[in-house]
This record gives structure tokens, sequence and C-alpha cells, in this order.
């Protein structure tokens, strides 16, 4: 399920998808949309603009339907001045196969389900973003440089960042523990519970506190793919359907880490890990606002960003 802005080229274009379906349910609203920088910027706003700064020059939303309107007037129909812009609705009842969708699910299927839902408008190499995380600048150079010479079938890449540049200090965060070898990723062990405690980073697990140095890198879902791994991840619906969603009907997703774990552990793919010094931006919950309003306040200061954004 697609709509277009208008007819493209996408042969010539390099390619930014951003996830943006997700409601935030920790901080309370539609995030994604939220003014932090002093004009009224959105965070994805500075992202996009990165973007396009390193060399994109399309980029495609996945966004719910019933946000579409919504969407549109706060940063869509602004960026489509800008760069070429097309949207992918991430749908329940969007999937691989005739699945019958549980009583009562509302949840989207997870960032895997919502990157599938794009199989008809990518046809090249291309990047992944969150909506909601600010992420510096040098890493879109980075993804640019490697999608248009090195990207093919099977070989990704993906931008880590430092722990200790993505802690929040209003509660516990949710990250994928990078494990690296040779420069390539070998796996991204998933932590879901970190949290600054004692002047230590700890993530919480089996009923204990374990420490995790602060330069240990993190997956913030920050990616460089070519189309083959949306097919990896059709490949893999029957068994999320007939594992993970009857233990939980209505939570269960299925995430682009996880696909990417799998097909490394089966040697069926390679990933080159990059990394960025840069500092994280995001609003996990509301306390974070201020903070992230006085970071980006910043940067603009350093004139990192023009004021106003777009000329």
């Amino acid at each position: 399920m697609r709509s277009n802005s208008h007819a493209i080229d996408r042969m010539s274009k390099t390619t930014l998808v951003v996830l943006a379906a997700g409601m935030g349910s920790r901080y309370g609203g539609l995030k994604q949309i939220d003014p932090i920088g002093p004009n009224g910027e959105i965070i994805l706003e500075l992202s996009v603009y990165d973007a396009i700064q390193a060399g994109f020059d399309r980029v495609v939303f996945i966004i719910k339907k019933e946000i579409e309107a919504d969407f549109k007037e706060a940063i869509g129909n602004k960026l489509a001045a800008h760069v070429e812009v097309e949207y992918v609705f991430q749908d329940l009842h969007h999937l691989p196969k005739d699945y019958e969708v549980p009583a009562g699910r509302v949840k989207p299927w997870g960032t895997a389900h919502a990157l599938w839902c794009c199989k008809e408008v990518l046809d090249g190499p291309f990047a992944v973003i969150n909506a909601d995380d600010y992420y510096g600048q040098s890493c879109f150079k980075d993804l640019y440089a490697f999608l248009n010479n090195e990207a093919k079938s099977h070989h990704y890449g993906m931008v880590g960042y430092l722990l200790r540049n993505t802690i929040t200090e209003n509660g516990s965060v949710a990250r994928g523990q990078c494990v690296v070898k040779d420069g390539k990723l070998v796996n991204v062990v998933e932590r879901t519970r970190i949290e600054k405690r004692n002047d230590k980073i700890e993530y919480y697990l089996d009923d204990e506190w374990h420490t995790l140095p602060e330069d240990t890198l993190v997956s913030m879902n920050m990616w460089a793919f070519t189309p083959d791994i949306i097919e990896e991840i059709e490949h893999r619906f029957d068994a999320f359907m007939a594992d993970a969603v009857p233990a939980n009907p209505l939570k269960s997703e299925m995430y682009i880490p996880n696909v990417v774990g799998e097909l490394l552990r089966e040697e069926a793919a390679d990933v080159v890990m990059m990394s960025s010094r840069d500092k994280w931006y995001g609003v996990t919950y509301q306390e974070d606002k201020e903070g992230v309003k006085a970071g980006i306040r910043s940067l603009i200061d350093q004139g990192r960003y023009p004021q106003p954004l777009w000329k």
C-alpha cells in the first residue's frame, strides 16, 4: 500500500527509508511530529536535511494511513519541495499471505514488517532510520558512500553509536548491543532495560544488574540494505506467525535486527560496521524533551544548521 507524491525514476535515486508508523507509547503521543527546534523544527527534519546534504535525493516515509494528513501537514509537504517524497502505509492487515489477524490486535507488526511493506517501491540500495532519533551528520555521509560504492546483495551496512551517547536520564531504554569482529557485525543482542545506575550504565537480565562499558556500540536502527533483505523478511514470516504470534498475539513484533541476526547466524549475509561519535538525541519520555530542545538549539547556535532550516 503506497502513495506517490509524483512519478519518480528510482534507478537514479539514493533512497532514505524512514520508520514513522510507531505511536510512541512510553512518550504518550505522536512524537514523530512534535516540534523540538527553536523554529518549530521536528527531529525528522534535521535527519532529512542531513541526508540531503550527504547526497540522498529520495525519501520513503512508512506511516499509518490514519496519520497521513497530520504527517503531511507537519513535515511531508514541506520536504517535498526539497527532495522526492513517497509514502508507504504500514497496515495491520497487509501481510505476505492471507494470515488471520488475532482478535483485538491493534499494534503494528514491527519494523521488519514495516520494511516489507516497501517491497513495491525499493529496487536499489537504501538506508533505514527511525523517525524520532537524531543521528548527527557524519553518519549520513557514511551511509551514502556505502550505498553508492559498496552495497550489494546480502552485503549490508550498519551505523553503531557509543552507548554513553544514547542514554536518557529519565528512565530505561532498549538498545541492541553490537558484537563486532574484524569490522563486521557478528550479532545484535537485545538489551530491553538499560539505565544509568550509580555512575554506571547497567542492563537488567535474569533478576540482576550487569555493567556495560560506556563505549559499547549499540544499534539505533540505522541500516544500509539492498532489496533482498525484503525477500528475507518475507521468507521468515511463516515462522514468526507460527511461533511468536500465538505466544503473544496482541504485542509480538518482528524486528529488523532479529532478521539480520538470523542471517548472520546462518552465514547468509554480512554487515559492515560503521560507527558514529555523534551525540544521539531522542525523546523516549516526555521528560526528555527539554534536554533535546537544548541540544538542538546548541547545534544551531554552532552553525551546524541554518535558520530557517529550509530556504
